[in-house]
């Protein structure tokens, strides 16, 4: 067939609309609410903790911000520690119910130091699950990959995670919070690692689970203070209305994780009072629907749940809270099913709510 001139010309205008989708960034900031996701969500995904897998499942998942787990930024930018981890994207030590499985005690959940480079599941796992006591040649196996990460942390340059950052950047999608672990053993100069690879790739805050070492949490407030950001604790079921108060009266640099779903199936209880205690020292919040404890405290598809997810989204319209949201996806994936329709399924949740 031959086209004219003009065929041709609409035959180009009736691209453009194509083309346009096909660069189109994704959005999930409603009427002035930023829901975004942690990446962990995406752990039963195939190469989860590959940067560029990554975020394509979070762009087809219409998210456009994010709280990253530690591992695909850290392989992007070279670690070794890459040996025996899976495709998954769950991170350092994290069970069904976050770090250290529903109702872990503060501090449970692999930290992100040695942990991090003994692989998944870690040295002395037994057939059942539980840990049998790892023999002296996994213990100097562990500690000598511990060390192997140490000295790549202290010693990367910054490049790689300027080009993590820009990548993202470029597809829609900003880190405001970046989730690798302190611990109380870690030198001043792995914090400032941490803090500084965070900073690097966007993000305001860092995130690590409550503890209860009153010496750490001041220490650890107080470094990051200084860097002008924030830690941000985690906690699973043992959350209570003060279960922050003692590590926020500590440092300006200590900060609330809240997780929503968690509170109320450890209390009860809706998280919004303390929500409105505690909002200007809130950095982010992580929403999953749990049923009370009264009624099994499981995980469930959103909407299904007891946990008030809407009522949790109109406030922050409302009061114009400016913390992100982060959809944490954790019940069980419909067969037939994955993490990113589940994840997109959330999202739509998230909007319908702020319609």
């Amino acid at each position: 067939m031959d086209l004219t001139r003009r065929d041709l010309g609409k035959l180009a205008l009736a691209a453009i609309p194509a083309s346009k989708a096909l660069l189109a960034k994704p959005n999930s900031n409603f009427d002035g609410v930023q829901v975004g996701v942690i990446t962990y969500s995406y752990r039963s995904m195939p190469g989860a903790n590959d940067a560029e897998a990554l975020l394509k499942y979070i762009v087809d998942s219409g998210i456009s911000g994010i709280e990253l787990m530690a591992p695909a930024a850290e392989i992007y930018a070279g670690s070794p520690a890459t040996a025996g981890r899976g495709g998954g994207g769950g991170g350092q030590g994290r069970g069904p119910g976050g770090p250290g499985g529903a109702g872990a005690p503060a501090g449970a959940g692999a930290q992100a130091g040695a942990g991090a480079a003994a692989g998944a599941g870690g040295p002395g796992r037994g057939p059942g699950g539980g840990r049998q006591p790892m023999t002296p040649e996994q213990q100097a196996a562990q500690h000598a990959r511990a060390e192997e990460l140490k000295k790549w942390r202290l010693s990367v340059s910054m490049d790689k995670y300027k080009a993590f950052r820009k990548m993202y950047n470029d597809a829609g999608v900003h880190i405001y919070a970046f989730k690798l672990e302190p611990t109380p053993a870690m030198s001043d100069e792995e914090y400032d690692y941490i803090f500084h690879v965070a900073d690097t790739l966007g993000a305001n805050h860092v995130t690590l689970e409550l503890s209860n070492d009153t010496a750490f949490t001041q220490r650890l407030g107080d470094f990051a203070a200084k860097k002008n950001m924030v830690v941000a604790y985690h906690a699973h079921t043992q959350a209570t209305l003060t279960a922050w108060d003692a590590v926020l009266a500590q440092s300006k640099g200590n900060a609330i994780n809240l997780d929503c779903g968690h509170y109320v199936a450890g209390t009860s209880e809706s998280p919004i009072p303390l929500i409105r205690k505690h909002y200007d020292r809130i950095a982010s919040i992580h929403l999953k629907d749990r049923q009370k404890a009264s009624s099994g405290a499981a995980n469930l598809p959103w909407g299904q749940g007891e946990t008030p997810i809407k009522e949790i989204l109109t406030l922050m319209r409302q009061e114009k809270y400016k913390f992100p949201a982060s959809i944490e996806l954790e019940y069980q994936i419909p067969e037939g099913s994955d993490a990113v329709v589940e994840t997109s399924k959330c999202v739509q949740f998230c909007k319908n709510a702020l319609a």
